[in-house]
């Protein structure tokens, strides 16, 4: 994040959870139209510092359907995690087409998280010099992966339209 005056953070954070909320409610057409009408006296109360603590915390913490797919792929390749294996990967699995630049801005993200890390390899001919870029996971990503999994079969129990069935 970058450093700002703490009440311009402060504003800044409000306004995202106030543009975040009225964009939910579909009470405001612009998101833009929220962030210009508050001001830090528009947020009263213990309520939108608990809402934005929320977001942020799960926007850091938890993966996303198409993060935990990368992740999945990266455990499966190991060592030689990069890009394009991850994506052929995801693809074999799903049957859909997955982009290389998506896998790699997931990989990002993941990064910033600190549940993978990478490393850049050996310049190769067939790249013309260029290094590939390998990825691995952390100890933190692989208990968040073993979490996330927990949360999804706990989920998934009882629920009798899952249950077997073709449908």
């Amino acid at each position: 994040m970058v450093a700002v005056e703490p009440s311009l953070q402060y504003c800044w954070r409000a306004c995202w959870v106030k543009a975040l909320l009225a964009a939910f409610q579909q009470t405001t057409p612009h998101l833009r139209s929220a962030c210009e009408t508050l001001t830090p006296r528009h947020t009263s109360g213990l309520q939108s510092a608990y809402l934005f603590f929320i977001v942020d915390h799960m926007s850091r913490e938890v993966l996303g359907n198409f993060e935990l797919m990368v992740m999945l792929a990266l455990i499966r390749l190991g060592d030689e995690a990069y890009g394009v294996p991850i994506s052929k990967i995801i693809e074999e699995s799903t049957n859909r087409e997955v982009l290389v630049g998506s896998v790699y801005a997931a990989l990002e993200r993941l990064e910033a998280k600190g549940f993978v890390f990478s490393e850049v390899g050996e310049p190769t001919p067939e790249r013309g010099g260029r290094a590939k870029r390998y990825f691995r996971i952390t100890d933190k990503g692989l208990r968040q992966v073993r979490d996330t999994r927990g949360a999804l079969v706990k989920l998934w129990k009882g629920i009798p339209a899952l249950e077997g069935g073709t449908r």
